[in-house]
């Protein structure tokens, strides 16, 4: 079968891979029909933990299972499933907890050596992984499915860990697929105010669409300058970085209100950060945010997809087929797409 593969020079290529098969009684097989590049892609192309003879990529998808385990009971051969980029098990005491992507037999596509941009994917703990979905879905809504892979769940996870609701007003730092989807869980989560500080004007117009009521070009200084002008001074109740650089990190905290929070969701590229005694501790600031656990929140946002409520696969810009993946992450590092929906 054909797989996404980046190599150890850092090219992306499409090869042939062994078959995957049913290595546990908890597995299913799934023939993904669609799959997507995310920005954590991106940062395995820039040279983190890349592996020997290359390394299989990928970790959004949504197919149809082909084959299950004998331990396996609540999917079924030809279901159209989600397949999250984590794999929990749904029973231990961190899933309970709704913690699944810290699930004591877990673990995630992102660093796995199988992954999900491929013709065919091994699943394991398919019973708490994988999301059924409705025989007769229709195409169009495919891409929406897709994003409760990762990407909006992210977003979700950014308000949802911050506590925005009604009256709150959020900042969503980065207009990438993630700052646009958490700008879309933010409005369905009732916030007031929806500051989105981004620089791509098309991007920013979708985040308009989504519930943005306010767009700030700028960066550092001039950004805060702006956040704090529309907060009459006070700052933001819940700030999202969902960029994960130190400079965005650092204006969260300068513009996130004494006693809000700041949320990370965009994947940290640093080793220090300002968490000291006048930023957080004497303005009573909280810090969260994290990894998304992906497979706690689908079941609550999936009928609202369903229902056309939200459309978070607007954030889907330019879709290609498998064999076109080395084009489809050029395409999103140069920020030339936003996010790249493949299909085998």
């Amino acid at each position: 079968m054909r797989a996404t593969l980046l190599q150890d020079d850092g090219t992306i290529t499409v090869d042939e891979v062994p078959v995957p098969d049913l290595s546990e009684p908890t597995d299913a097989l799934v023939r993904v029909t669609h799959s997507a590049v995310c920005g954590s892609d991106l940062h395995l192309l820039h040279g983190f933990a890349r592996r020997p003879g290359g390394r299989r990529m990928g970790h959004e998808a949504v197919g149809v299972v082909e084959a299950v385990g004998a331990d396996v009971v609540s999917v079924a051969v030809g279901d159209v499933v989600i397949v999250p980029f984590s794999w929990s098990d749904g029973t231990c005491s961190f899933c309970r907890e709704g913690t699944t992507t810290s699930c004591v037999r877990g673990g995630d596509f992102l660093m796995a050596p199988s992954a999900l941009q491929a013709e065919l994917a091994r699943v394991p703990e398919a019973d708490g992984t994988l999301v059924v979905v409705p025989a007769d879905v229709e195409e169009e809504m495919m891409p929406s499915l897709l994003t409760l892979a990762d990407v909006y769940l992210t977003g979700h996870h950014a308000v949802v860990a911050g506590g925005a609701g009604p009256g709150s007003t959020v900042v969503v730092i980065g207009d990438g697929a993630v700052g646009l989807s958490t700008v879309l869980a933010a409005r369905h989560r009732g916030a007031e105010r929806i500051v989105l500080l981004g620089r791509h004007a098309d991007r920013t117009d979708l985040g308009v669409e989504f519930g943005a009521t306010d767009v700030v070009p700028g960066r550092g200084d001039d950004a805060v300058d702006a956040v704090r002008e529309i907060t009459r001074g006070e700052g933001a109740h819940v700030v999202v970085d969902a960029v994960g650089e130190l400079a965005t990190y650092a204006t969260a905290l300068d513009t996130v209100r004494p006693g809000g929070v700041v949320s990370r969701v965009g994947v940290p590229r640093y080793d220090d950060a300002p968490l000291g005694l006048a930023p957080v501790f004497r303005r009573n600031v909280t810090v969260t945010g994290g990894v998304a656990p992906v497979r706690a929140y689908v079941d609550e946002v999936l009928p609202r997809v369903l229902d056309g409520t939200i459309r978070p696969g607007r954030v889907f810009d330019r879709e290609l087929p498998l064999s076109e993946a080395a084009e489809a992450y050029r395409l999103m590092d140069s920020r030339e797409a936003l996010k790249v929906l493949l299909r085998p």
